[in-house]
């Protein structure tokens, strides 16, 4: 297993939580962006910049995940086409993304898209609550790959 992260997106808050596991479980983690990040010196913490534009890092993604690798991502698309690859998909909000709920998060997403384009809502701040779930579902999903 590998861990890819949609790094552009990614709350620090959500990095820190998976530079600590990647060196706890010297599980291979690598953040994919198009801008320069800072990253913890470690052998098994990796960044990957890639051009800038449009799903780059997204494709950059996917042509490099393989089945049973990790995904945190935001983009509702993205975890689209990670599952569709037989890889997982989690949010930084703790929710894993998987084939019997992603077609009605795709659908939602478009939904707000539409709200947000006329000025209506986005989405709310990262709660601890939020952090704490993320960090509890990587942890089972971690403990299941030993």
């Amino acid at each position: 297993m590998k861990i890819w992260v949609d790094a552009d997106a990614c709350p620090v808050v959500i990095k820190d939580i998976l530079f600590r596991a990647a060196k706890r479980t010297k599980i291979p983690l690598t953040l994919v962006a198009n801008h320069l990040l800072h990253i913890p010196p470690s052998p098994h913490i990796n960044f990957l910049k890639v051009m800038a534009g449009f799903d780059v890092a997204d494709n950059e993604i996917v042509k490099r995940l393989e089945v049973g690798d990790l995904v945190i991502t935001s983009d509702i698309p993205l975890a689209a086409e990670v599952i569709e690859k037989g890889a997982m998909a989690l949010n930084p909000r703790g929710e894993l993304y998987s084939s019997e709920n992603i077609r009605s998060l795709l659908n939602m997403r478009d939904f707000m898209d539409t709200l947000r384009s006329s000025g209506i809502g986005g989405p709310a701040a990262l709660s601890q609550s939020d952090r704490q779930a993320f960090a509890n579902h990587l942890d089972k999903i971690l403990t299941q790959h030993r």
